[in-house]
């Protein structure tokens, strides 16, 4: 049976698996299969491989092409599987085939490497990767990948292009990307893609902006899954107090040091289990004294779940 388009199976709580590497610093396929299976068990919707969360930076292809393999294996179809892809146009497409030739559903296109290109090479690179696969593909907006209106209409019109993931937080142009594009008749999935996005969720949610992806599902589903139930039904008790105990403290416990982003939540994977490894240069492991904060925090996060029955 040929499995439903992409844009149609992209609703709920996005795992972004980090990904697990041994004492030796190969990577650890066994544990990050335990890591993918875990999430889907949890409540994934879908999961995001090889990405942000997942150090694409520092994955050799062929390292990639063996962990996407291993998602799909592990999520059996359950749940999409989209793939990063990143770097020029050359190398975007080289690892976007080995995605394909994975069986990924999809893949989220990363901001190119160094250069600061104008929009009509933004739009040139992203129409070029899109047409260079089957798969359909989420533009990652953030960075020095910074979209005009104007050009979010014209990925809007590329066969292949069906989303927008927005890590740059900048909701006025985001209210102009969404309104461009509707005035144009056509449509675009739209994520946000903040590092905690929870945080700004009430805000993406007051321009049409549903789907966010979780860091904090990775080590805390439990959490993410309730504010994630909140926000979708105006429980905005169960929102504030998360928000308050747990998400804003977070995100001032994330800016303490820099990449925190991706090594202080793989060090909350491999507190909560199993054992991911370490972070892979140029990365460094965060400071014990702040993973342990981030440990309380759930607990405190756990609390107020209980105290609300949420």
């Amino acid at each position: 049976m040929t499995p439903a388009p992409l844009a149609g199976r992209l609703d709920g709580l996005l795992f972004f698996p980090v990904t697990a590497f041994a004492p030796d610093g190969s990577v650890d396929l066994d544990a990050f299969r335990a890591h993918v299976r875990a999430g889907v068990e949890a409540g994934a919707a879908a999961v995001f491989a090889c990405c942000g969360t997942g150090e694409f930076h520092a994955l050799a292809p062929e390292e990639f092409r063996d962990c996407v393999a291993a998602a799909v294996e592990e999520t059996a179809g359950r749940v999409p599987v989209v793939a990063g892809a990143g770097y020029g146009t050359a190398l975007a497409v080289r690892f976007a085939r080995l995605a394909e030739e994975a069986g990924a559903d999809g893949l989220l296109a990363m901001p190119p490497y160094l250069v600061v290109a104008d929009q009509a090479g933004l739009l040139r690179h992203y129409t070029e990767l899109a047409a260079a696969t089957s798969l359909d593909v989420i533009v990652y907006q953030r960075d020095n990948a910074v979209l005009a209106p104007a050009t979010a209409v014209a990925l809007a019109r590329t066969d292949g292009i069906i989303g927008i993931k927005d890590g740059l937080g900048d909701l006025d142009l985001m209210q102009r990307i969404v309104s461009a594009v509707r005035a144009e008749g056509l449509d675009l999935l739209y994520f946000n893609g903040l590092p905690t996005a929870e945080l700004t969720g009430p805000a993406y949610r007051g321009i049409g902006v549903t789907l966010y992806s979780s860091a904090v599902f990775c080590f805390a589903p439990d959490i993410a899954r309730a504010f994630h139930r909140a926000l979708t039904t105006g429980d905005d008790t169960t929102v504030n107090r998360l928000v308050d105990v747990f998400y804003r403290p977070l995100v001032e416990l994330r800016a303490q040091g820099a990449g925190y982003a991706v090594s202080l939540v793989k060090a909350a994977v491999r507190r909560a289990g199993p054992d991911v490894g370490p972070v892979r240069p140029p990365l460094s492991e965060p400071a014990p004294e702040h993973v342990d904060a981030l440990v309380l925090l759930v607990e405190q996060g756990r609390a107020a779940l209980r105290e609300l029955g949420a």
